[in-house]
């Protein structure tokens, strides 16, 4: 695979990842109760969207049209949420779903930086943002436990 290849693949896999968080989020807010863990999850909301308008501004400028989430995961992810708070909408809980998932994107973002050979510097300063991000709510939702 050419560098430009690796470089769309990588961009677009960072994209994807802050684009699953932010509809996480958007499924999970209005079953949050607690006004200290709604702020908290609005405000990785804005984070992510950060990333995302950054990185939609590369693409645009490469020629690159980003991937949405398909109809069939968005659905899956909604109907995941649904269930899982309507069994326990806890704080703790949802604190939980949201490490869990956060987590999940924290590992992506390192095995893609530890692959990282022959990216352009913005790619790799997109993974590396996002991952910086995902490890400090990581620690910031712990306090919801």
């Amino acid at each position: 695979m050419n560098s430009d290849n690796n470089n769309r693949k990588a961009v677009l896999d960072v994209y994807k990842n802050a684009h699953i968080a932010m509809q996480s989020i958007s499924d999970l807010l209005p079953e949050v109760k607690d006004d200290e863990l709604k702020n908290e999850l609005l405000d990785e909301y804005d984070g992510y969207k950060m990333v995302i308008d950054d990185i939609s501004l590369y693409l645009n400028k490469k020629g690159i049209t980003p991937e949405d989430i398909g109809v069939f995961q968005k659905t899956m992810m909604k109907g995941a949420i649904k269930f899982k708070t309507m069994i326990d909408a806890s704080r703790n809980h949802i604190a939980e779903m949201m490490i869990k998932g956060t987590v999940m994107g924290i590992t992506e973002l390192c095995a893609m930086r530890n692959e990282s050979k022959n990216l352009d510097d913005e790619v790799v300063d997109f993974i590396a943002r996002l991952l910086h991000l995902e490890e400090e709510y990581e620690r910031r939702l712990r306090k919801f436990l």
